[in-house]
Protein backbone atom coordinates (compact mmCIF):
# COMPACT_ATOMS: atom_id res chain seq x y z
CA UNK A 1 0.00 0.00 0.00
CA UNK A 2 1.48 3.36 -1.04
CA UNK A 3 0.95 6.77 0.50
CA UNK A 4 -0.23 9.55 -1.80
CA UNK A 5 3.15 11.31 -1.79
CA UNK A 6 4.90 8.12 -2.90
CA UNK A 7 6.29 7.16 0.48
CA UNK A 8 5.39 3.79 1.98
CA UNK A 9 2.98 3.23 4.85
CA UNK A 10 5.90 2.74 7.24
CA UNK A 11 7.26 6.18 6.42
CA UNK A 12 3.86 7.72 6.96
CA UNK A 13 3.56 6.02 10.33
CA UNK A 14 6.82 7.66 11.43
CA UNK A 15 5.60 11.19 10.67
CA UNK A 16 5.21 13.23 13.93
CA UNK A 17 1.60 13.83 14.91
CA UNK A 18 0.73 17.55 14.59
CA UNK A 19 -0.88 17.72 18.05
CA UNK A 20 -0.45 20.35 20.83
CA UNK A 21 -1.11 18.10 23.83
CA UNK A 22 -1.24 20.89 26.47
CA UNK A 23 -4.11 22.51 24.61
CA UNK A 24 -5.86 19.16 24.12
CA UNK A 25 -5.84 18.09 27.79
CA UNK A 26 -8.62 20.49 28.97
CA UNK A 27 -10.87 19.06 26.25
CA UNK A 28 -10.27 15.45 27.22
CA UNK A 29 -13.12 15.27 29.70
CA UNK A 30 -15.61 16.89 27.32
CA UNK A 31 -14.72 14.73 24.34
CA UNK A 32 -14.32 11.47 26.22
CA UNK A 33 -11.50 9.05 25.57
CA UNK A 34 -13.22 7.35 22.63
CA UNK A 35 -13.91 10.61 20.85
CA UNK A 36 -10.35 11.82 21.41
CA UNK A 37 -8.96 8.57 20.03
CA UNK A 38 -11.09 8.92 16.91
CA UNK A 39 -10.05 12.55 16.49
CA UNK A 40 -6.38 11.58 16.60
CA UNK A 41 -6.48 8.28 14.74
CA UNK A 42 -9.22 8.95 12.19
CA UNK A 43 -7.06 10.08 9.24
CA UNK A 44 -4.51 7.30 9.77
CA UNK A 45 -7.24 4.69 10.26
CA UNK A 46 -8.91 5.76 7.02
CA UNK A 47 -5.60 5.47 5.23
CA UNK A 48 -5.00 1.96 6.61
CA UNK A 49 -8.44 0.77 5.49
CA UNK A 50 -8.34 2.35 2.04
CA UNK A 51 -7.46 -0.93 0.41
CA UNK A 52 -10.09 -3.00 2.22
CA UNK A 53 -12.89 -4.56 0.13
CA UNK A 54 -16.20 -2.78 0.12
CA UNK A 55 -18.84 -4.63 2.17
CA UNK A 56 -21.56 -6.20 0.02
CA UNK A 57 -24.20 -4.08 1.73
CA UNK A 58 -22.37 -0.90 0.69
CA UNK A 59 -21.78 -1.75 -2.97
CA UNK A 60 -23.17 0.69 -5.49
CA UNK A 61 -25.79 -0.98 -7.66
CA UNK A 62 -25.56 0.09 -11.32
CA UNK A 63 -28.54 1.83 -12.86
CA UNK A 64 -30.85 -0.38 -14.89
CA UNK A 65 -30.46 -3.61 -12.91
CA UNK A 66 -33.47 -4.99 -11.10
CA UNK A 67 -33.53 -5.33 -7.32
CA UNK A 68 -35.20 -7.71 -4.88
CA UNK A 69 -35.55 -8.03 -1.11
CA UNK A 70 -35.03 -11.61 0.07
CA UNK A 71 -36.73 -12.26 3.41
CA UNK A 72 -35.93 -14.94 5.95
CA UNK A 73 -38.20 -18.00 5.89
CA UNK A 74 -40.10 -18.44 9.15
CA UNK A 75 -40.33 -22.15 8.37
CA UNK A 76 -38.68 -24.13 5.56
CA UNK A 77 -40.90 -24.78 2.55
CA UNK A 78 -41.44 -28.33 1.37
CA UNK A 79 -39.31 -28.54 -1.75
CA UNK A 80 -41.71 -30.31 -4.11
CA UNK A 81 -42.16 -27.70 -6.83
CA UNK A 82 -45.78 -26.89 -5.92
CA UNK A 83 -45.20 -23.44 -4.34
CA UNK A 84 -48.25 -23.85 -2.10
CA UNK A 85 -46.50 -23.64 1.28
CA UNK A 86 -47.80 -20.85 3.50
CA UNK A 87 -44.29 -19.49 3.97
CA UNK A 88 -44.19 -18.43 0.31
CA UNK A 89 -47.27 -16.23 0.68
CA UNK A 90 -45.39 -13.12 1.75
CA UNK A 91 -42.32 -13.54 -0.45
CA UNK A 92 -42.62 -11.05 -3.30
CA UNK A 93 -42.53 -12.17 -6.89
CA UNK A 94 -39.93 -10.70 -9.17
CA UNK A 95 -41.03 -8.60 -12.07
CA UNK A 96 -42.07 -10.57 -15.13
CA UNK A 97 -39.11 -11.86 -17.11
CA UNK A 98 -38.08 -9.97 -20.23
CA UNK A 99 -36.03 -10.76 -23.31
CA UNK A 100 -32.36 -11.09 -22.41
CA UNK A 101 -31.56 -8.11 -24.66
CA UNK A 102 -34.01 -5.87 -22.86
CA UNK A 103 -36.11 -3.42 -24.88
CA UNK A 104 -34.18 -4.36 -28.03
CA UNK A 105 -35.67 -7.87 -27.95
CA UNK A 106 -39.26 -9.04 -28.46
CA UNK A 107 -41.60 -9.30 -25.50
CA UNK A 108 -41.78 -12.88 -24.16
CA UNK A 109 -44.83 -14.78 -25.33
CA UNK A 110 -45.17 -16.70 -22.05
CA UNK A 111 -44.98 -15.24 -18.52
CA UNK A 112 -42.24 -16.23 -16.08
CA UNK A 113 -41.59 -15.02 -12.53
CA UNK A 114 -39.53 -16.07 -9.53
CA UNK A 115 -39.32 -15.51 -5.78
CA UNK A 116 -36.77 -16.16 -3.02
CA UNK A 117 -36.44 -16.84 0.70
CA UNK A 118 -33.52 -17.84 2.91
CA UNK A 119 -32.63 -19.31 6.29
CA UNK A 120 -29.45 -20.43 8.03
CA UNK A 121 -29.12 -23.51 5.80
CA UNK A 122 -30.51 -22.70 2.36
CA UNK A 123 -31.31 -20.16 -0.28
CA UNK A 124 -34.81 -21.06 -1.52
CA UNK A 125 -35.71 -20.22 -5.12
CA UNK A 126 -39.13 -20.73 -6.70
CA UNK A 127 -40.17 -20.13 -10.28
CA UNK A 128 -43.52 -20.30 -12.06
CA UNK A 129 -43.61 -20.66 -15.85
CA UNK A 130 -46.59 -20.77 -18.15
CA UNK A 131 -46.05 -23.41 -20.84
CA UNK A 132 -48.64 -24.96 -23.19
CA UNK A 133 -46.16 -27.53 -24.55
CA UNK A 134 -44.20 -29.26 -21.79
CA UNK A 135 -41.11 -30.89 -23.27
CA UNK A 136 -37.75 -32.25 -22.10
CA UNK A 137 -35.38 -35.05 -23.08
CA UNK A 138 -32.18 -34.78 -21.01
CA UNK A 139 -31.84 -37.02 -17.96
CA UNK A 140 -28.10 -37.16 -17.14
CA UNK A 141 -26.65 -34.92 -14.42
CA UNK A 142 -24.49 -32.12 -15.86
CA UNK A 143 -25.88 -32.60 -19.36
CA UNK A 144 -26.08 -29.31 -21.25
CA UNK A 145 -29.51 -28.66 -19.78
CA UNK A 146 -30.26 -25.46 -21.70
CA UNK A 147 -30.58 -27.58 -24.84
CA UNK A 148 -33.96 -28.41 -23.29
CA UNK A 149 -36.38 -25.80 -22.01
CA UNK A 150 -34.98 -24.92 -18.60
CA UNK A 151 -34.80 -22.55 -15.62
CA UNK A 152 -31.43 -21.19 -14.49
CA UNK A 153 -30.04 -19.50 -11.37
CA UNK A 154 -26.85 -17.39 -11.31
CA UNK A 155 -25.26 -16.40 -7.98
CA UNK A 156 -22.37 -13.99 -7.44
CA UNK A 157 -21.96 -13.68 -3.65
CA UNK A 158 -19.09 -11.19 -3.78
CA UNK A 159 -20.66 -8.97 -6.42
CA UNK A 160 -17.30 -8.70 -8.20
CA UNK A 161 -18.07 -10.75 -11.31
CA UNK A 162 -15.73 -13.56 -10.27
CA UNK A 163 -16.12 -16.86 -8.40
CA UNK A 164 -19.79 -17.33 -9.25
CA UNK A 165 -22.20 -20.26 -9.48
CA UNK A 166 -24.82 -21.49 -11.93
CA UNK A 167 -27.62 -24.03 -11.51
CA UNK A 168 -29.92 -25.17 -14.34
CA UNK A 169 -32.91 -27.51 -14.19
CA UNK A 170 -35.31 -28.83 -16.85
CA UNK A 171 -38.90 -30.17 -16.52
CA UNK A 172 -37.52 -33.67 -15.89
CA UNK A 173 -35.63 -32.37 -12.85
CA UNK A 174 -32.23 -32.86 -14.51
CA UNK A 175 -29.62 -30.51 -13.03
CA UNK A 176 -26.51 -28.87 -14.42
CA UNK A 177 -24.44 -27.17 -11.72
CA UNK A 178 -21.17 -25.40 -12.39
CA UNK A 179 -18.67 -22.83 -11.13
CA UNK A 180 -16.79 -20.11 -13.01
CA UNK A 181 -13.81 -18.21 -11.64
CA UNK A 182 -14.49 -15.50 -14.24
CA UNK A 183 -16.77 -15.00 -17.27
CA UNK A 184 -16.10 -16.80 -20.54
CA UNK A 185 -15.17 -13.58 -22.36
CA UNK A 186 -12.38 -13.09 -19.84
CA UNK A 187 -11.01 -16.58 -20.34
CA UNK A 188 -13.15 -18.36 -17.75
CA UNK A 189 -13.88 -22.06 -18.06
CA UNK A 190 -16.94 -23.87 -16.73
CA UNK A 191 -16.02 -26.17 -13.84
CA UNK A 192 -18.45 -29.08 -14.19
CA UNK A 193 -16.53 -30.96 -11.51
CA UNK A 194 -18.07 -28.56 -8.98
CA UNK A 195 -21.38 -29.97 -7.69
CA UNK A 196 -24.12 -29.29 -5.16
CA UNK A 197 -24.67 -32.73 -3.61
CA UNK A 198 -26.94 -31.21 -0.96
CA UNK A 199 -29.20 -29.44 -3.44
CA UNK A 200 -32.91 -30.03 -2.84
CA UNK A 201 -35.09 -29.77 -5.94
CA UNK A 202 -38.72 -30.11 -6.86
CA UNK A 203 -40.50 -29.82 -10.21
CA UNK A 204 -44.27 -29.76 -10.60
CA UNK A 205 -45.88 -30.18 -14.02
CA UNK A 206 -49.40 -29.01 -14.78
CA UNK A 207 -49.91 -31.09 -17.89
CA UNK A 208 -48.31 -34.05 -19.61
CA UNK A 209 -44.65 -34.04 -20.55
CA UNK A 210 -43.73 -34.40 -24.24
CA UNK A 211 -47.33 -35.16 -25.28
CA UNK A 212 -48.55 -32.91 -28.12
CA UNK A 213 -52.10 -34.31 -27.94
CA UNK A 214 -53.08 -31.83 -25.21
CA UNK A 215 -52.44 -28.28 -24.07
CA UNK A 216 -50.56 -27.88 -20.80
CA UNK A 217 -50.72 -25.11 -18.21
CA UNK A 218 -47.02 -24.93 -17.29
CA UNK A 219 -44.41 -25.95 -14.73
CA UNK A 220 -42.97 -24.71 -11.48
CA UNK A 221 -39.65 -25.25 -9.76
CA UNK A 222 -38.38 -25.12 -6.18
CA UNK A 223 -34.69 -25.23 -5.29
CA UNK A 224 -33.04 -25.24 -1.86
CA UNK A 225 -29.40 -24.31 -2.45
CA UNK A 226 -27.19 -25.14 0.55
CA UNK A 227 -25.01 -22.25 1.70
CA UNK A 228 -22.35 -24.67 2.92
CA UNK A 229 -21.68 -25.84 -0.64
CA UNK A 230 -21.37 -22.43 -2.31
CA UNK A 231 -17.59 -22.67 -2.08
CA UNK A 232 -15.04 -22.03 -4.81
CA UNK A 233 -13.20 -25.25 -5.73
CA UNK A 234 -10.06 -23.12 -5.90
CA UNK A 235 -10.50 -21.89 -2.30
CA UNK A 236 -12.27 -24.73 -0.49
CA UNK A 237 -11.83 -23.21 2.95
CA UNK A 238 -13.61 -19.96 2.14
CA UNK A 239 -17.39 -20.10 2.15
CA UNK A 240 -19.31 -17.12 0.79
CA UNK A 241 -22.42 -17.84 2.79
CA UNK A 242 -24.78 -17.63 4.53
CA UNK A 243 -25.28 -13.90 4.04
CA UNK A 244 -25.73 -11.44 6.84
CA UNK A 245 -28.58 -8.99 7.27
CA UNK A 246 -28.21 -6.25 4.67
CA UNK A 247 -25.78 -8.11 2.41
CA UNK A 248 -26.30 -7.67 -1.32
CA UNK A 249 -25.55 -10.43 -3.84
CA UNK A 250 -25.68 -10.16 -7.61
CA UNK A 251 -28.22 -12.70 -8.88
CA UNK A 252 -30.02 -13.44 -12.09
CA UNK A 253 -32.52 -15.95 -13.42
CA UNK A 254 -32.96 -17.20 -16.95
CA UNK A 255 -35.55 -19.26 -18.76
CA UNK A 256 -34.63 -20.92 -22.04
CA UNK A 257 -37.59 -21.69 -24.30
CA UNK A 258 -37.23 -23.64 -27.55
CA UNK A 259 -39.74 -23.29 -30.39
CA UNK A 260 -41.27 -26.70 -31.04
CA UNK A 261 -43.00 -28.46 -33.88
CA UNK A 262 -44.90 -31.76 -34.02
CA UNK A 263 -43.67 -34.55 -36.27
CA UNK A 264 -44.96 -38.14 -36.26
CA UNK A 265 -46.99 -37.43 -33.14
CA UNK A 266 -44.02 -36.15 -31.11
CA UNK A 267 -42.43 -32.81 -30.26
CA UNK A 268 -39.10 -31.79 -31.69
CA UNK A 269 -37.25 -28.50 -31.70
CA UNK A 270 -38.21 -26.40 -34.68
CA UNK A 271 -34.65 -25.11 -35.08
CA UNK A 272 -31.16 -25.97 -33.89
CA UNK A 273 -28.24 -23.52 -33.50
CA UNK A 274 -26.29 -22.79 -36.66
CA UNK A 275 -23.39 -20.50 -37.51
CA UNK A 276 -25.82 -18.01 -39.04
CA UNK A 277 -28.35 -18.34 -36.20
CA UNK A 278 -26.56 -19.41 -33.00
CA UNK A 279 -29.57 -18.65 -30.81
CA UNK A 280 -32.85 -19.88 -32.30
CA UNK A 281 -34.11 -20.38 -28.73
CA UNK A 282 -35.78 -17.68 -26.62
CA UNK A 283 -33.82 -16.37 -23.66
CA UNK A 284 -36.01 -14.72 -21.03
CA UNK A 285 -34.44 -13.27 -17.89
CA UNK A 286 -35.24 -11.38 -14.72
CA UNK A 287 -32.66 -8.58 -15.12
CA UNK A 288 -31.84 -7.86 -18.79
CA UNK A 289 -28.28 -8.38 -20.01
CA UNK A 290 -28.36 -6.13 -23.08
CA UNK A 291 -27.17 -8.97 -25.32
CA UNK A 292 -27.54 -12.74 -25.58
CA UNK A 293 -24.99 -13.56 -22.91
CA UNK A 294 -25.84 -14.52 -19.33
CA UNK A 295 -22.22 -14.28 -18.29
CA UNK A 296 -22.08 -10.53 -17.73
CA UNK A 297 -22.40 -10.53 -13.93
CA UNK A 298 -22.29 -6.75 -13.60
CA UNK A 299 -25.71 -6.65 -15.29
CA UNK A 300 -27.32 -9.20 -13.00
CA UNK A 301 -29.96 -8.13 -10.52
CA UNK A 302 -29.19 -7.09 -6.94
CA UNK A 303 -30.70 -9.14 -4.10
CA UNK A 304 -30.61 -7.70 -0.57
CA UNK A 305 -30.98 -10.22 2.25
CA UNK A 306 -32.91 -9.11 5.34
CA UNK A 307 -33.06 -11.05 8.59
CA UNK A 308 -36.79 -10.90 9.11
CA UNK A 309 -39.83 -12.78 7.85
CA UNK A 310 -41.79 -11.32 4.94
CA UNK A 311 -44.86 -9.35 5.89
CA UNK A 312 -47.99 -11.53 5.86
CA UNK A 313 -46.10 -14.74 5.21
CA UNK A 314 -49.11 -16.78 6.34
CA UNK A 315 -47.09 -19.14 8.53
Amino acid sequence: MEARDGRGAHALAQTPLPIDLPRMIPRLHALGLASLWLALAGPWLAFALAGSPTPASAQEIPAGVRTYTCYRAATPPVVDGRLDDAVWAGAPWTEAFVDIRGPAGPEPSLPTRARMLWDERYLYVAADMEEPHLFATLTEHDAIVYRDPDFEVFLDPGGRGVDYFEVEINPLGTVLDLFLAKPYKEGGQARLDWDLPGLLKGVHLEGTLSDPSDVDRGWSVELAIPWSELVSPDRPGRSAAPPEDGDVWRVNFSRVEWPLEVMDGAYRKAAEPTEDEPHPEHNWVWSPQGEIDMHIPERWGAVRFVDRAPPGDGS
